[in-house]
């Protein structure tokens, strides 16, 4: 007999769904949305469907596997557990705890994923990552001028007379958001897009603008120069709230709006245009993740953050410089999870650089790489070099569902249960501010186990084992004790499967900033301390003609590597029907100069590697701009990572994956 319970996305996305999920003879028979939910009110996406396949499919890993000669070959947890455990113990007594490398990403959500520093850390410390492939320019680029990365409520929208969605197709990644634009421009809000491709929300638009790649802190620049030319900025904001806004106005003063015009590939005019709309408040921006992929990426969220700042949109209802909510995350006590006092020792290598973080590393070097919560074969920059790197450790270790790139690679494959076979809550530090509560529905197949079953049983065999002599219920809680005076437990969860966070829906409204100076700083106090450059600049990307015309010749196009919209980054492309193939979407100029077609197959290369894949002819996009969807299989034609950079940000924590120019040819 069929019965329904409401349960949480787990899928590390803007938003964060309620789930209305169908189970018959112990058996998830469908997902659909949960029309209660406050904020996502039963609308899901395809990916959040696509867990009822994902906990069903017939490929998934059942039992642990071992490489033996060279092959799979399976073998009993008792086995897998006394390897491992046998491997940390020597290394642990010999070179020390740092030989191993936790190598993780943001894959799901869930308030337990932060049991794996727990182990990690009660181990004595390992080699850790730090930065984020994702959006880690960016958050350390607001931390400089805000002091944190936080965004309005998701209702604060309907206060805007403007809404500005750049580089951010919404449409695609974050479908609640666009609900609520077609809300406000029904309420009379004047909506605006600024991005490289016309995409879904640009078609919903009052007015759409196309930058060239890379160029969005030049345009933003741009646009202050004319505020302060037609006399719009808020004096009052930048003499009582702010430093360093003579450093901005004297960069300001080095450049012309015809030389601005020229780089961005965008008309003075148009910034004329948006200079006007932003003095027009109160107007919200909303950052998408794009424009920090590159070497210029924190200092380009840095010149947008100017940009909202000098206009007077920081601090008011309807405005603000949205690009993540830190005071999400920020509620729970995850300290109390992760016990980060107990490392003995670590040593840090940033996500985009772990492969020559691997192969270089000394004094140790690493012996053991343990992957959870990722796939890093596919995700991570220059694949090639990853793929080098891993095939370079003696042991690794991957917990999976399914047997992806990097868990061919691995010597122990895991198998770990999916977010219906475990009670969890889960949340996501992107859009809303509503905590989701999802219960244990099915059990897990085969011998698949909890993340957390598998760090309790290598805790007691590495001599920690009362570190984790708790329930799953009684390390909820540890999380949520922060939130017990909000009223928030987990009984009030199981009661509602979603409760409102205790976070400030119009931040900064106090203008108590959290820098050191207390202020919003145009120069940076924090980038000075840690031995960044402090100022704003007029930086370009790395891979421009501007930069480096003699690679530019060589490789002319700009490649972009967009979210898919049918997996969550490369979760789900083994899933789908028909079997995909990589689709090289290409600007109508390229098509024209090469001859190319619809579906030729073409190959794109540089100097880091190629892939081929089928043409796809976007109908609007900036001139010589490529997208090739990120996270394809091997398999499937992929990764697209075989071609970007594993360069970092200019200030250290983010990647340069949009940072990247290629050549493209029919095959």
């Amino acid at each position: 007999m069929a019965k329904e319970f409401k349960s949480a996305c787990p899928l590390n996305c803007w938003d964060s769904c309620g789930f209305h999920v169908t189970v018959e003879d112990g058996k998830v028979t469908k997902v659909d949305g949960d029309k209660s939910h406050p904020i996502t009110k039963g609308k899901i996406c395809g990916r959040g469907r696509m867990l009822e396949s994902r906990t069903n499919s017939p490929e998934r890993l059942l039992s642990p596997l071992k490489r033996i000669d060279g092959e799979f070959k399976q073998i009993s947890w008792e086995q897998a557990l006394h390897d491992i455990s046998l491997k940390m113990k020597e290394l642990k007594d010999t070179v020390g705890t740092a030989s191993v490398l936790h190598s993780h990403d943001y894959a799901n959500g869930g308030l337990l994923t932060n049991l794996d520093q727990r182990f990690f850390n009660c181990y004595g410390g390992v080699t850790e990552l730090t930065g984020s492939i994702c959006w880690g320019a960016g958050i350390e680029a607001q931390s400089w001028d805000f002091g944190d990365a936080y965004s309005h409520g998701p209702d604060d929208i309907l206060n805007s007379k403007h809404i500005i969605v750049w580089g951010r197709n919404v449409a695609r990644t974050n479908m609640h958001l666009f609900q609520m634009l077609q809300e406000a421009k029904r309420n009379g809000a004047k909506l605006y897009v600024i991005d490289p491709i016309y995409n879904a929300t640009a078609k919903i638009a009052d007015k759409y603008f196309s930058v060239k790649p890379g160029m969005d802190g030049l345009l933003a620049a741009g646009i202050m120069k004319e505020i302060l030319r037609l006399g719009l900025q808020d004096q009052s904001f930048i003499d009582n709230h702010s430093v360093g806004f003579e450093d901005l106005a004297e960069l300001l003063n080095t450049i012309t709006l015809d030389d601005i015009a020229e780089k961005t590939e965008v008309p003075a005019a148009v910034m004329t245009e948006l200079a006007a709309v932003y003095g027009d408040r109160p107007v919200s921006t909303f950052f998408g993740l794009g424009m920090q992929r590159y070497e210029n990426g924190g200092n380009t969220i840095r010149l947008m953050d100017a940009l909202i700042a000098v206009s007077g949109n920081i601090g008011i209802p309807g405005g603000g410089a949205n690009y993540a909510n830190r005071q999400v995350g920020q509620s729970f006590d995850t300290a109390s999870l992760a016990l980060p006092h107990r490392k003995a020792s670590s040593r840090q290598f940033t996500m985009m650089r772990q492969a020559e973080g691997i192969l270089t590393a000394k004094d140790p070097e690493i012996n053991m790489i343990f992957v959870t919560c990722g796939n890093p074969l596919t995700q991570v920059p220059d694949s090639s070099r990853v793929r080098e790197a891993f095939a370079s450790v003696d042991t690794v270790v991957v917990m999976e569902q399914f047997m992806t790139d990097t868990a061919k690679m691995a010597d122990y494959v895991l198998p770990v249960a999916t977010v219906f076979e475990q009670e969890d809550i889960y949340y996501s530090s992107m859009y809303h501010h509503y905590v989701n509560y999802g219960p244990k529905l099915v059990e897990p197949p085969g011998e698949a186990k909890p993340d957390l079953w598998v760090w309790t049983e290598l805790a007691k065999r590495l001599g920690f084992g009362a570190d984790f002599d708790f329930t799953r219920e009684e390390f909820i809680n540890m999380g949520l004790q922060s939130l017990k005076e909000h009223g928030l437990t987990l009984e009030s969860l199981r009661d509602s499967y979603h409760k409102e966070l205790p976070v400030n829906t119009v931040p900064w409204a106090d203008r108590q900033f959290k820098t050191p100076s207390g202020k919003y700083e145009f120069t940076s106090s924090a980038a000075f301390q840690k031995g960044f450059e402090s100022k704003l600049t007029l930086a370009l990307p790395k891979e421009t003609k501007w930069t480096d015309k003699d690679l530019a010749k060589k490789y002319p196009y700009t490649l972009l590597t967009i979210h898919p919209l049918r997996s969550n980054h490369s979760q789900h492309y083994h899933l789908l029907k028909p079997e995909p193939k990589a689709k090289v979407e290409i600007s109508e100029n390229i098509a024209v100069k090469l001859g190319l077609e619809e579906n030729d197959f073409v190959k794109v290369w540089n100097d880091r590697g190629e892939m081929k894949g089928y043409v796809h002819i976007m109908k609007i996009a900036h001139p010589d701009t490529i997208n090739i969807d990120e996270g394809i299989w091997k398999k499937f034609g992929g990764p697209v990572n075989n071609l970007t950079s594993s360069r970092e940000s200019d200030n250290g924590l983010g990647s340069t994956l949009y940072d990247c120019l290629v050549n493209i040819e029919k095959v």
